[in-house]
């Protein structure tokens, strides 16, 4: 196991985007500026997805350009097709996401196209992507199961994460979208993937719907994962895949992390007071385990 652990913020993006409550631009700024301070160096601030299809993203075109510049620190958004990337080259992004399903009907639901489609559209997008020096990430959702289709294939997801790679991007992100999956079940598919693309070039990311999110987190660790995504607070999840709430909380993760002594770089205290302020500044709901704990009035210290 790694001794240090690299943390994927996804809160202003993958966790907003669930969210009935709409957030505004100077509120979306106050909550990356505190994951900046805590020290996370890799945050997902939004999406150039059409606003009519996730309303919680329309402002992304406006955020980008204000966000704060911070040495070391790389904000990422998620690219959905050649309209997204020109928005997102026009609002000055330098790191892009891309988007694909490992099942069928999570694509046709998700992005309204099949897989063999998706794939040719991003592509294009890479292709002119990195004409323009953009560094890409390419996640893979529904890898451990898919809410329309149950099960997926092992070999589904590693074609996808081959044909990524083929186009220049330089990590894929494997998603268990519902919360489906299980620790025996992401060990092996860690165990297999980290073998053939290398653990530098993969990434987790766990929902907790149905409480396995920190088992899962832990299993891929054996394995040699270094990157996991996260959200503070827990906030999140696909609006296209019924069951999908509840990322994995950032200081859920970091408080397993710290009590391992694996080093990750990031404050939990902060993000802890970040979560405090979703709640009661931003008025969202917090999912995240180790935060209600840490604000029920206890002793135990939070580091």
């Amino acid at each position: 196991m790694s001794r240090s652990v690299r943390v994927f913020e996804v809160g202003p993006r993958d966790g907003l985007q669930n969210e009935s409550k709409l957030l505004s631009v100077p509120q979306k700024l106050a909550f990356i500026a505190r994951l900046v301070e805590a020290g996370l160096k890799d945050i997902e601030v939004g999406s150039f997805v059409h606003p009519r299809w996730v309303p919680q993203m329309a402002d992304t075109d406006a955020l980008v350009p204000q966000l704060p510049k911070h040495d070391g620190v790389r904000y990422w958004a998620l690219i959905p097709n050649q309209r997204g990337l020109q928005r997102a080259l026009a609002a000055g992004i330098t790191h892009g996401c891309l988007l694909m399903s490992a099942s069928e009907s999570h694509s046709k639901k998700n992005l309204n196209r099949s897989i063999a489609e998706g794939l040719a559209e991003n592509e294009i997008v890479a292709r002119q992507a990195l004409t323009h020096g953009m560094t890409l990430r390419g996640y893979v959702s529904v890898v451990f199961g898919c809410p329309y289709e149950g099960d997926v294939a092992l070999d589904a997801t590693q074609r996808i994460a081959e044909r990524y790679l083929s186009m220049g991007v330089s990590e894929v992100s494997l998603g268990d979208t519902v919360g489906m999956g299980h620790p025996d079940q992401v060990r092996q598919a860690a165990k297999r993937w980290i073998a053939a693309f290398g653990a530098e070039r993969l990434a987790f990311h766990f929902h907790d719907t149905r409480g396995t999110g920190l088992a899962n987190a832990y299993a891929v660790l054996n394995e040699g994962a270094r990157t996991l995504d996260t959200s503070s607070g827990g906030i999140g999840g696909c609006p296209y895949a019924p069951g999908a709430s509840g990322n994995l909380a950032t200081e859920d993760l970091l408080h397993l992390l710290n009590r391992m002594q694996i080093q990750t770089g990031v404050d939990v205290a902060k993000i802890v007071e970040t979560s405090r302020w979703l709640r009661d500044g931003a008025g969202l709901k917090i999912s995240a385990k180790y935060f209600q704990f840490a604000t029920s009035g206890s002793s135990e210290p939070i580091v």
